[in-house]
């Protein structure tokens, strides 16, 4: 692996200023908390769902978030109107592909989504991606089951089929697109032990997308600065509950100093 030349604040310091407006379909679980970290990077959130006004408020926005974690029949619909509402507008979409591997009906809706969405980012851990990528595995419900294999060309391999971004989140987050792969080295333990770190990491990202038309550096920069405030709201957290209020504090109160000296980015 080598360092690289990615500078991430100066794309925190965008979305400051421009405060992108960007429209989730998300998990009805964590739907606050996805909320809540875009605010807290600057950025302005909005939760539609209702078929009659999704088109419309995709429209509005600069990036759109789709989140299967909670899905239904019919979410997935609104799902489809908000992705071809975003493709028309040109404003990137991602997609977390929530739960993917755990039933039939989410690797169903994957496919078709994937299918009839022009998707910039795909957001999953390890073993979420990999389902997608049709690897024959299955997850915990929401939780990521062990993958043998490299992760680096699993997710090259997406990127190329999909023709898109690809954002593998974990211990080290993996993001490949457009024939480059990073590694984002920051983080903390205990943002595995919070309900809904992974969904705020979609949000994250979206937030990061809608003011870098560079869709793979987007990704890795949001990632960065989600992990760096990991590792500031880990600092005398006594456990998880704690942590999260931190957490959301840590994304506000980033700086130019702490990001450049704390980022951990790295291209394979």
């Amino acid at each position: 692996m080598a360092k690289n030349d990615l500078k991430v604040y100066p794309i925190l310091e965008k979305i400051r200023q421009v405060k992108p407006l960007i429209h989730h379909l998300t998990n009805w679980v964590t739907i606050y908390d996805c909320a809540a970290v875009v605010k807290a990077l600057g950025g302005s959130p909005v939760m539609a769902h209702a078929n009659e006004e999704v088109a419309e408020m995709a429209g509005m926005a600069q990036a759109l978030v789709l989140n299967i974690g909670t899905l239904t029949k019919d979410f997935v619909e609104a799902m489809k109107i908000a992705g071809k509402s975003a493709n028309a507008k040109g404003i990137p979409v991602i997609f977390d592909a929530c739960g993917a591997g755990a039933t039939r009906l989410r690797d169903e809706k994957c496919v078709e989504l994937l299918r009839e969405i022009d998707i910039g980012i795909i957001k999953g851990n390890v073993s979420e991606i990999a389902r997608v990528a049709g690897i024959n595995v299955r997850t915990k419900g929401v939780d990521t089951a062990e993958i043998k294999g490299d992760i680096y060309a699993l997710a090259a391999r997406l990127s190329v089929k999909y023709k898109c971004t690809v954002a593998v989140t974990g211990k080290e987050d993996v993001i490949s697109g457009a024939g480059r792969t990073f590694v984002v080295k920051n983080g903390h333990a205990l943002m595995a032990d919070v309900v809904g770190t992974g969904c705020m990491a979609a949000s994250v990202i979206g937030t990061f997308a809608a003011v870098g038309p560079d869709l793979v550096r987007a990704a890795a920069a949001g990632l960065s600065c989600f992990g760096i405030a990991g590792e500031c709201a880990a600092v005398n957290s006594a456990g998880p509950a704690e942590f999260k209020v931190k957490l959301i504090d840590a994304l506000y109160n980033l700086d130019k100093k702490t990001v450049e000296r704390r980022q951990k980015i790295e291209r394979v």
